[in-house]
């Protein structure tokens, strides 16, 4: 079995990113791996119908990475499979005029999953101590000026610390999976975008800007992993580099994080159990 724990950070205490490796050490095959996860898909489906069913939890699961590092693909191969009645998928974009008038948790609070369901949040409010921090992009949000200070960014790593809290004291599980890839690995995945015609649509400009700000994104996923994972809310640093091992990663530890809630089928009250052969009798005449 895998310990998915040596992959956890559940506070800041000796956290440094560069300990952890984007490439698997490990001795697992891909075939190993792929076989694995298929096994892990289905017990998702079956803990997932015990979660609709129960219908008093339900699990966000937040996506961060650096471009390329696989988010949709992780999303689209380990999520395949489940009920669709049961999950959404929201990508968070450039905010929009109506969203910048309004606080930067407000458009993600929307988004959150009902009880019983699934949601995915592909980037998340996290953007906002990370491309908000890289790019000085605060300065142009509509907030007060005196709430724009030194302190701005320990002010905002203590306020999703206590929304996250808020999510798990209302039954909403929080899963935060950090994609962690190298920037030759992003190199080679940039360029064979380029090299490969079906992927020329992935491709844009923007990428090869935001490359020239690896060492400051690599700085703020530092503070923000250190400053937001705690107990109720820990973060999964994910080696990426090889996509079907962070894929199968993802697996366990979803299947984990399932397994640990206390859900079933809810059980019928006596009446109805003890007239359910009545029912079926019924049925068979009808």
């Amino acid at each position: 079995m895998l310990d998915i724990k040596k992959y956890r950070v559940r506070n800041s205490k000796n956290f440094d990113l560069s300990h952890f490796d984007t490439l698997f050490g490990g001795d697992m095959s891909k075939e190993k791996a792929l076989s694995l996860m298929e096994k892990n898909k289905k017990k998702m489906f079956e803990l997932q119908n015990k979660l609709y069913a129960h219908s008093k939890y339900s699990i966000l699961v937040i996506f961060q990475a650096m471009d390329t590092a696989g988010k949709d693909g992780a999303i689209r191969h380990v999520m395949t499979g489940l009920n669709p009645q049961g999950v959404s998928v929201k990508s968070f974009k450039k905010p929009t005029e109506e969203e910048l008038n309004h606080d930067y948790l407000w458009r993600h609070n929307k988004a959150l999953p009902e009880r019983g369901h699934i949601g995915i949040f592909n980037r998340s409010y996290y953007e906002e101590v990370l491309v908000a921090r890289v790019h000085d992009i605060v300065k142009d949000q509509l907030i007060p000026e005196s709430l724009i200070g030194k302190d701005l960014w320990k002010v905002r790593f203590r306020q999703i610390r206590d929304y996250e809290r808020y999510l798990q004291e209302n039954g909403i599980i929080t899963v935060k999976f950090f994609l962690h890839i190298s920037k030759d690995e992003q190199k080679n995945r940039l360029i064979s975008r380029i090299d490969n015609e079906h992927k020329n649509w992935k491709f844009s400009e923007a990428d090869i800007k935001e490359r020239a700000f690896w060492e400051d994104y690599q700085f703020c996923y530092q503070e923000a992993i250190a400053n937001t994972a705690t107990r109720y809310s820990p973060w999964y640093v994910i080696p990426s580099d090889k996509k079907w091992f962070a894929r199968f990663l993802v697996s366990e530890i979803m299947v984990s994080v399932m397994e640990e809630l206390d859900i079933d089928f809810p059980k019928i009250d006596e009446e109805t159990g003890s007239n359910l052969q009545k029912y079926r009798e019924l049925l068979l005449d009808s």
